[in-house]
């Protein structure tokens, strides 16, 4: 008998549970479905589930990678909905990166990090 996965989900907290979903739609997420506690964030066939919950056990110690077809898009829209202001986080431009990506750091208003970004050319 064989194995397989479908789909491997983070679990993320969320200090406010209600902005912390407006954070990912602002950002260009799409909330999936949302009950009282969870909601299932998406953007294409990325998905993680956000959860009313939050430990100080956490901070700082989350960081998440996002592959997307152009990180300068993405970033174009953390500046154009003023999210770094609007939800007082942490957002610094694009970027060329030694590992082989260009990518970009955003933390969401739990403190999760963030990394978005697409693969850079092979030289």
């Amino acid at each position: 008998m064989s194995v397989t996965a479908q789909e491997a989900l983070f679990f993320l907290p969320a200090k406010d549970f209600e902005r912390s979903k407006r954070f990912y739609a602002d950002l260009g997420f799409t909330v999936a479905w949302s009950s009282g506690d969870l909601a299932r964030i998406e953007a294409g066939p990325a998905a993680f589930l956000l959860q009313r919950y939050y430990s100080s056990d956490t901070d700082g110690h989350l960081m998440m990678a996002l592959t997307v077809d152009d990180a300068d898009a993405w970033w174009h829209r953390v500046v154009d909905q003023k999210l770094a202001d609007r939800f007082g986080v942490l957002a610094e431009p694009p970027a060329d990166r030694p590992w082989g990506r260009r990518d970009f750091p955003i933390s969401d208003p739990t403190g999760v990090l963030w990394r978005i970004g697409h693969d850079l050319p092979k030289r």
